[in-house]
């Protein structure tokens, strides 16, 4: 039986700092939720060794056996925090699910990501990045509404009712806010009014790409002007609706579009692209997060059930993708 290492980080052994943001932990697990893949990891008959953040990691490296790691830590600083645990299981020789440090690295980073889409034409808002707020003669190319997002957060830290700005003024408070809560420079995108979507692909030769998921809020599947913030995530104005409720030939192209920026940044394994489509159906690639959230409030489950495979199968799908990429299975 082969023996699976879990690495994570536990939302309730973060300390905050006097200066965190108020969603500092918002990338991290509930226990819970380490005990849901555990056991759907275990129910797929593997045998679970939890090891923990990146820390914890480095600690027992050299006395832990496994056959392969199922990494979903998200590290600990910096913009190469998730790139953390892959890099040092690269380096002790150790398989692991998910994308490497680089692709990890990459697209944590908002702007390397867009650069990256960019020259594979793959289509995503014009941006722009504010490091200070003294000269945004910069944002002169860019048509408001815009929106302003921290550079390398993921989790829609940073994003509230206020991300969305309508002039020179609101855009300069809230960049001030970003680059002085976050400690890290801007994003600034021009906001798409429309629909919102996301998908998840699985595997690798070829990858798969699951069905289109859409984003409701307040009841709502026209977002026009509402878009998913940080505070979305645990209230009761958020809904996932699979399948999208969208017409075939918008569907095959969010497909489509999902799988080339899935290869583009050359995920592994699993991951997640996030889309907004504006009232005339142009798409727009907004992000792509190749350490996604597993957690059965998010996407997962509901992607499962609309295959006809229970939670625990999708993850034994994922990890059996890993074990393929390495000739392990």
């Amino acid at each position: 039986m082969k023996i699976v290492g879990l690495t994570y980080d536990l939302k309730t052994e973060y300390r905050f700092k006097e200066d965190d943001p108020p969603d500092a932990n918002a990338e991290f697990d509930h226990p819970s939720t380490i005990d849901i893949i555990a056991s759907a990891i275990e129910n797929q008959g593997f045998t679970v060794k939890r090891i923990g953040n990146v820390a914890r990691l480095i600690d027992q490296l050299d006395k832990i056996k496994m056959d392969i790691v199922f990494n979903i830590s998200e590290g600990l600083w910096g913009r190469n925090r998730e790139s953390q645990v892959p890099i040092i299981l690269e380096m002790a020789g150790i398989p692991f699910v998910g994308a490497d440090g680089l692709t990890l690295g990459l697209t944590l980073d908002k702007i390397m990501a867009k650069k990256i889409f960019i020259a594979s034409g793959i289509p995503t808002p014009r941006f722009t990045e504010i490091k200070d707020t003294s000269n945004l003669i910069d944002t002169d190319h860019l048509r408001f509404p815009l929106i302003v997002k921290p550079r390398f957060e993921g989790s829609s830290k940073g994003l509230t009712e206020n991300s969305r700005v309508e002039n020179i003024e609101q855009l300069k408070k809230q960049a001030e806010y970003v680059i002085n809560t976050y400690k890290q420079p801007a994003l600034v995108e021009e906001f798409i009014c429309g629909q919102e979507f996301t998908v998840v692909v699985i595997g690798n030769d070829p990858p798969e790409v699951m069905p289109v998921v859409q984003i409701k809020i307040d009841g709502k599947l026209k977002l026009e002007d509402k878009f998913y913030t940080f505070a979305h995530i645990t209230s009761d104005r958020l809904e996932y609706i699979c399948p999208a409720r969208i017409g075939r030939e918008l569907n095959q192209k969010i497909s489509e579009l999902a799988l080339k920026t899935y290869q583009a940044v050359e995920c592994r394994d699993f991951g997640r692209i996030d889309f907004r489509v504006d009232d005339k159906g142009n798409i727009y690639v907004l992000e792509i997060n190749p350490l996604p959230s597993l957690s059965t409030e998010d996407v997962f489950p509901l992607v499962a059930k609309e295959i006809g495979l229970s939670y625990e199968q999708l993850i034994g799908k994922i990890l059996n993708s890993a074990l393929k990429r390495y000739n392990l299975s």
